[in-house]
């Protein structure tokens, strides 16, 4: 696939300022999984985009591990930018771009012409409002390119499938802190990308009861 040659350095957009890498112990866990999916599911080239990057461990481990594939951090916190510029530095890692401040529910998102062969999502809708689980369809509906993936991962409520205990607990210990985050349904998740023209393409199970959903343009 071949999407148009954007780039946020025409932009520009500058490097936030160096700081030592913050570190994960979730992300670190869970990386070499997501990547062993990723290397199955992804051409051996492409641009992709991730949204709600964090500390920028998992876009360094998929771009070291996917190195034909080119990378465009971002988050919604601006505070969060210099880690995972710091992990780009400390991985010398060429395949990445400046990482960009971008909220989904933000009236404007991207330039039109933005366009990435995959869009990657990990540990967000189950710790942000319901209504980024629209936005974040509605933007990959418009950002990706022909024959491009959006991909979440994280965990989800099923109907028909029981809830782990852990699961079970995790929801009602977000629901505590926020009530308007909490473990998603899969079906409340699909409702909302079919509306924004995308379809479930494949479900793959992950450790500690976590899934990987691949959402594509529906035919």
């Amino acid at each position: 696939m071949h999407p148009h040659r954007f780039s946020f350095l025409n932009l520009g957009v500058k490097p936030p300022a160096m700081s030592r890498p913050d570190f994960s112990p979730a992300a670190d866990r869970n990386k070499q999984a997501l990547l062993d999916v990723l290397v199955q599911l992804l051409p051996r080239e492409g641009r992709a985009l991730e949204i709600a990057s964090g500390t920028g461990q998992h876009v360094a481990w998929f771009a070291a591990g996917l190195p034909g594939w080119t990378w465009q951090p971002s988050d919604a916190q601006a505070d969060a930018l210099p880690s995972i510029s710091a992990w780009v530095a400390q991985e010398g890692l060429r395949n990445m771009q400046i990482p960009l401040q971008l909220n989904v529910l933000a009236a404007q998102w991207l330039p039109d012409d933005a366009l990435f062969d995959a869009i990657f999502c990990a540990n967000m809708l189950h710790i942000a409002p319901w209504t980024t689980c629209a936005a974040l369809m509605q933007l990959g509906a418009r950002h990706l390119a022909p024959g491009g993936q959006l991909i979440t991962y994280g965990p989800y409520l099923e109907d028909g499938v029981a809830t782990s205990t852990g699961n079970q607990v995790f929801d009602q210990h977000l629901r505590q802190q926020n009530p308007d985050w909490g473990l998603r349904r899969l079906e409340d998740v699909a409702q909302q990308a079919a509306l924004a023209g995308l379809q479930l393409a494949a479900r793959h199970a992950m450790p500690a009861n976590n899934l990987l959903l691949v959402w594509t343009r529906i035919a």
